[in-house]
């Protein structure tokens, strides 16, 4: 396993990060914790979460398993989501602050090493929120702070918050991106490379689409995570999907390479990514996943890659 920094700071981050938000719902406990020894003895160093994955099972199971190993970890989780009520949820004050120690006990931890604001709170003053999460910093209970989910110019008007008050600053991003969702491309990825932000992106498999697993002709199969969410599949389970998919699985025949590992090693060759956060739902998957950062992918099958893909905008979860 290789390691990068993660943006301007001095915090290594491993080039395939562990998703987790099927840790207690699709995946029982015992599955969740068995894939997390692998992914740490695979070299994997950092792990996803978040506060309303499963309803918070995930973080109880990452604080399992990696009790004895914390000092390997890095384990980034975050805030903003919740409950559609008056101040359980959005990114105010009292709701960041409530949260992060509902975290910290969670994941067995004193501390967080990246901490996202989930999503933008347009209720919230962003100063607030920034303030806040400036605070948490210099407690302690927070290394790096970061967001998921911001536009470009979202990030820009925090990144501008944060120059007038001497704030603690984002030192990541996490947007979705993968062959067919290359949005990030047009003003994200420019925006972070000049301002030495790291982007550790996620749906890299779009959900498991881009891993050769569906046709367009059977159901998903049993344990599938299409299987398991209905609504995903009736979005990706489109004609033009499975036209682009084809395509990319002869580019992968072309290339000797298994299709997911094709799409991983494609998003590793962009040098905008610090790294992707690809899940499992088993420890084999785990090991697959790994054997992608091993790639170095030709340049002429990345271009190719391109080309096919260049202009297609498709969203997973809106």
């Amino acid at each position: 396993m290789n390691y990068r920094n993660l943006g301007r700071s001095g915090l290594k981050v491993s080039r395939i990060c562990l998703g987790t938000n099927n840790f207690g719902g699709q995946l029982d406990e015992p599955t969740s914790m068995k894939i997390v020894e692998k992914a740490l003895d695979c070299g994997i160093n950092t792990i996803d979460t978040a506060n309303v994955y499963t309803g918070g099972k995930s973080e109880q199971i990452i604080g399992k398993a990696v009790k004895g190993r914390r000092d390997e970890v890095v384990i980034a989780t975050k805030v903003g989501f919740g409950e559609e009520t008056p101040n359980h949820s959005g990114l105010s004050r009292k709701h960041i602050l409530n949260q992060v120690e509902r975290s910290l006990k969670s994941l067995q931890t004193d501390f967080i090493d990246i901490y996202y604001m989930h999503r933008f709170d347009h209720e919230t003053p962003l100063e607030e929120s920034l303030r806040t999460f400036d605070q948490l910093v210099r407690q302690g209970k927070v290394n790096y702070i970061a967001c998921s989910n911001f536009t470009a110019l979202e990030i820009a008007k925090a990144h501008k918050i944060c120059e007038a008050h001497d704030f603690e600053n984002f030192i990541a991003v996490q947007p979705p991106y993968n062959l067919l969702q290359r949005d990030i491309e047009k003003d994200i990825a420019p925006y972070c490379q000049q301002e030495g932000m790291g982007i550790l992106s996620y749906t890299p498999l779009m959900g498991g689409f881009l891993t050769g697993r569906y046709t367009r002709t059977k159901p998903p199969p049993a344990g599938s995570r299409f299987k398991y969410n209905s609504r995903m599949w009736e979005r990706v389970n489109q004609k033009s999907n499975f036209s682009v998919l084809e395509k990319i699985e002869g580019v992968a025949n072309e290339a000797k390479i298994p299709v997911s590992r094709l799409a991983i090693s494609w998003i590793l060759k962009n040098p905008a990514i610090t790294a992707p956060i690809v899940g499992a739902s088993s420890v084999k998957q785990v090991e697959e996943n790994c054997r992608a950062a091993e790639i170095v992918l030709d340049d002429k099958i990345y271009q190719k890659l391109n080309k096919l893909t260049k202009g297609i905008r498709f969203s997973l979860y809106s």
